[in-house]
């Protein structure tokens, strides 16, 4: 209990603090926004070790995409992807929900590095420029776009059907897929109390690349990030 709440205090008071000081990076170039994303990335491994004594393991870095585009596909268990990958690739751009757009300072650092919003509760006009916004920012940058194809947080044991929607991007985009298997819901459960004393593996695994049929690579990214977790577990 007293790990968690210090992990909870310096954590987000940590963010907070990383949020003011880069406040002037918003009329700066992105570049130096985008560090201070990074720099969040490296405070959460850092409250995690300290505060609960969780390891973080990247295994498989040989088979980072570094010679063309791609875009990355990860499992979804916790906040601490959304964060820590950043200190991995560089500075993905994500896909969220409109919603986070609004909330002060922080979505308008969103805003600011060029995050895809998008409103999942109906088919609006800014929906509809969806793919064109992906594509123009994949092609016009060396930063690759992240999904999570299980839609939302789920728990460790849990093996949700991946969204149709990924396979829509792996089609409009035409670039090899990046897919990536955590296990950080042993840690940091999207509801609960965080456990200490773990290892949180981040698994980064051999790409897909472009051209395949659609439904065999969402058959095929499914199997391969669940074969991954289940080993993992």
């Amino acid at each position: 209990m007293i790990r968690n709440s210090l992990f909870s205090i310096f954590f987000f008071v940590g963010i907070i603090i990383i949020s003011i000081i880069f406040l002037p990076a918003l009329i700066l170039p992105k570049e130096i926004t985008l560090l201070g994303g990074k720099l969040m990335g490296y405070w959460t491994g850092f409250c995690l070790r300290v505060f609960l004594s969780v390891k973080i393991t990247i295994k498989g870095k040989e088979n980072i995409i570094n010679d063309k585009k791609f875009f990355i596909a990860a499992s979804h268990q916790s906040m601490f992807e959304t964060f820590y990958l950043q200190t991995i690739f560089n500075s993905p751009v994500f896909i969220l929900k409109k919603e986070l757009l609004q909330i002060p300072i922080f979505g308008w650092y969103l805003k600011k590095i060029g995050s895809i919003s998008i409103n999942r509760n109906k088919v609006s006009r800014d929906n509809l420029g969806f793919f064109e916004d992906i594509l123009k920012i994949v092609n016009s940058g060396d930063r690759p776009l992240i999904i999570f194809p299980q839609g939302t947080r789920v728990l460790p044991d849990e093996r949700p059907a991946f969204k149709k929607g990924a396979t829509r991007i792996y089609e409009e985009l035409n670039i090899a897929c990046q897919p990536v298997a955590i296990n950080s819901g042993y840690v940091w459960p999207k509801r609960g109390q965080k456990n200490s004393h773990k290892t949180i593996t981040v698994s980064i695994l051999t790409p897909i690349n472009a051209g395949m049929d659609k439904e065999k690579f969402l058959q095929n990214l499914e199997n391969k990030i669940y074969n991954e977790l289940n080993f993992l577990n």
